[in-house]
């Protein structure tokens, strides 16, 4: 079953009478001369659908296949650097692994650029910190010390006063890792030559994870979770800060505001601060998430400075343009591991934003505020989001939908673990706190039959109680009933209002897996790891609709298997002209890995895709760019004349490091042709990264680019 142009224009809602007739010439030389399309697809690792040549050329063509350590793009395409770790922001520095990006334009060739920073890659950090950073930080100390604590970790917390001295040194590392995470805000402007430059206003800042950690500059916090923070007492642990709250971290996808605000989603903050929660929404303690430090991971770097998990795991909202502002967090929002927030803003209607719960088994979550917009540029729109409802998706396999209300009053009715890859489901455990596991029907059923609606399960005053279900909002999802999704990347607006949810894959984990009713492949193959696209739209249009209906597009996989030749997609945006663009998300190690089980490693890196919805071309998906080796190309977001694409290129070399000496290893992967005949591919793979400055043993170092074209016309 291929993956056909009219499947794709009816899912996009594009009439499928778009597309010309015609066939396309035999050579990638001029295959697209004359076509309408303005830029000449590069040349990606595996045979196209879109290549139009038959099965034996392809063979010949993609037999070998170089790999590039650059972002490489199409002829008459160029780049430049923006900025990159550790640049000079305020009083502080570029983060690391920058990810979603917004551009709020204050004039013409003009505007703040807002990056989320979302974690540190181990390897490459620590290889290249001193160089980057001038300063040393000791890692060799550390890390023997956990080696000899071992698996465990250490409680750095708990450190008596006799091991001041490794607290210390833990103290140092984990602050100067938390730094280079959260939020960051530069002021840029277009120069003569096209070429985006830096002009350091005073509205250049960086909000951090360890922003108020001695200088006053803590984030705020609205709605019921902030009275669960300002408890004095507690099952569980308190800061004792109330409802102020030390950084933010873990910042990856977000969201843009037409009032001028900008939205940040913690996502994988259980790393370093514990999770799970008591019934009353208060903390594990800092024990419960030690410190560890090995050669691939630091986790566990919120325990030494006492941070409440409860306070991790929001959407951030900031003002770009005040100086002073350095974030709140709301918490009708709900607490789970944030991709992106997709921003539904229709005068006279409630407030809609969506955003996606980034793990295996996550759910899909809509708020909806209680007063309504009167004007969408309004920036005291942003009062509307300390007050409404927070609503998790239940899909049903007809291809219809609800949305059902995480509130006391809701009842206690979870999902069938039998229905889930990796028959899993995870649940609140009462009264002890915290979650279990549940593999049987018949743990499921005890459980319904032992909590009657999800306030049986949580604590507190009715504000309090309703601060708990938000704080632990993906366990209170599954004991709801929300259906377990495929790891919800990218919750995308169309123009005409409607939602697009990326599910990057499709594969269980230790934490649970997609409903296999809803998430398979083109044949119906569960699981299907290579990733999906889902039209979502709200009955009869209303923002607030609490039903919904929804069709998906399994466009991840390989060509000869029904896909469009990409694996695991990840963020979107819409031109304006229509046109959808992608990048992927395929994990690093998988990335050109010949042994990688489920074959993502003959993909090749990650890249960015264009897939036209009008004209001879629509419904194609044309591949525009690759990425440096071992990176994810992530936050694309396009200035108002089209002219340039920002995009993030996080954590180029993030297992290899260095690239030393122009080092390269010859692979030998099983390939096939589009129709599915096998062949074999020898390929060569850099061994880790001198990206951006491409010279030889340099350091990798996350950053943000500028697309533009060098005849100054639009990207498209």
């Amino acid at each position: 079953m291929k993956l056909k142009r009219r499947e794709l224009l009816l899912f996009l809602g594009v009439g499928a009478a778009t597309v010309a007739a015609g066939t396309f010439l035999a050579t990638r030389k001029n295959l697209f001369a004359g076509k309408g399309l303005s830029f000449q697809p590069v040349k990606g690792a595996m045979p196209l659908d879109i290549d139009e040549i038959a099965p034996a050329q392809q063979i010949r063509e993609y037999s070998t296949y170089e790999v590039i350590d650059d972002l490489v793009l199409p002829e008459g395409y160029t780049y430049d650097i923006v900025a990159a770790w550790g640049d000079k922001i305020g009083d502080s520095r570029f983060g690391y692994n920058n990810d979603y990006l917004s551009f709020i334009e204050t004039g013409k060739d003009e505007g703040y650029l807002t990056i989320n920073f979302e974690y540190i890659s181990a390897i490459p950090w620590m290889q290249t910190y001193q160089q980057v950073t001038g300063k040393s930080l000791p890692f060799g100390e550390v890390q023997a010390a956990v080696k000899k604590a071992g698996k465990a970790g250490i409680n750095a917390f708990g450190l008596p006063k006799e091991e001041e001295a490794l607290k210390a040194k833990i103290r140092l590392l984990c602050t100067e890792a938390l730094l280079d995470q959260g939020m960051g805000v530069i002021s840029i402007r277009r120069d003569p030559d096209g070429k985006w430059v830096r002009t350091n206003s005073k509205a250049d800042r960086r909000i951090s994870g360890i922003s108020g950690l001695g200088d006053n500059r803590y984030l705020k916090a609205t709605g019921p979770g902030a009275a669960v923070f300002s408890k004095t007492q507690g099952q569980g642990y308190i800061d004792k800060l109330g409802d102020r709250i030390i950084g933010t971290f873990a910042n990856c996808a977000g969201g843009t505001t037409p009032w001028g605000t900008v939205l940040s989603g913690e996502e994988n903050f259980q790393t370093q601060v514990a999770e799970p929660v008591y019934a009353d929404g208060t903390s594990f303690d800092p024990k419960e998430r030690p410190f560890s430090i090995d050669d691939e991971e630091i986790s566990g770097q919120g325990n030494v400075l006492g941070l409440a998990g409860n306070k991790y795991g929001w959407i951030v909202e900031i003002d770009p343009a005040n100086p002073n502002d350095y974030g709140t967090k709301h918490t009708w929002l709900g607490r789970y591991r944030h991709e992106a927030v997709g921003v539904r803003v229709v005068a006279g209607k409630p407030l809609a934003f969506y955003s996606g719960c980034d793990r295996r088994g996550g759910h899909l979550y809509k708020f909806v505020s209680k007063a309504k917009v009167a004007n969408p540029q309004d920036k005291a729109n942003s009062r509307l989001l300390r007050d409404g409802m927070l609503y998790a998706a239940q899909f049903k396999p007809d291809g219809t939908g609800r949305w059902i209300p995480l509130k006391p009053d809701t009842p206690v009715n979870p999902t069938d673990p039998g229905n889930l890859e990796g028959n899993l489901l995870t649940l609140p455990k009462r009264p002890e706190g915290g979650i279990f596991k549940s593999e049987k029907a018949a743990e499921v059923n005890s459980f319904k039959q032992k909590f009657k609606t999800l306030g049986d399960l949580y604590a507190g005053n009715p504000q309090e109680k309703q601060g708990a279900i938000l704080i632990d909002a993906h366990y209170a999802a599954n004991a709801a009933g929300a259906t377990c999704t495929a790891r919800p990347e990218d919750t995308e607006i169309a123009p005409d209002g409607s939602l697009y949810v990326t599910f990057t894959s499709g594969s269980a984990g230790g934490e649970g897996g997609p409903d296999k009713r809803i998430f398979s492949g083109p044949k119906g193959e569960s699981p299907w790891e290579y990733g999906w696209i889902m039209h979502l739209i709200e009955d009869n249009n209303e923002p607030a609709a609490l039903t919904f209906k929804w069709k998906m597009l399994a466009m991840g996989g390989n060509p000869a298997e029904g896909g469009a030749g990409f694996s695991n997609p990840d963020n979107l945006v819409f031109d304006q002209k229509g046109n959808l663009w992608m990048v992927n998300d395929m994990s690093t190690t998988k990335q050109n890995n010949p042994k990688d089980k489920q074959g993502v490693g003959c993909f090749g890196n990650n890249s960015i895709w264009f897939i036209p919805t009008s004209g001879s071309h629509a419904g194609n998906a044309y591949l525009f760019g690759i990425g440096p080796m071992e990176c994810e190309t992530t936050g694309p977001f396009f200035t108002q004349d089209q002219q340039t694409l920002f995009l993030s290129i996080q954590h180029p070399g993030e297992v290899y490091g260095i690239r030393q000496n122009a080092a390269v290893e010859t692979r030998e992967f099983e390939m096939k042709t589009t129709d599915g005949q096998s062949f074999k591919q020898t390929r060569s793979v850099p061994l880790g990264s001198n990206w951006p400055s491409k010279n030889p043993n340099d350091p990798p170092k996350p950053a943000v680019v500028a697309i533009r074209r060098t005849n100054a016309q639009p990207i498209i």
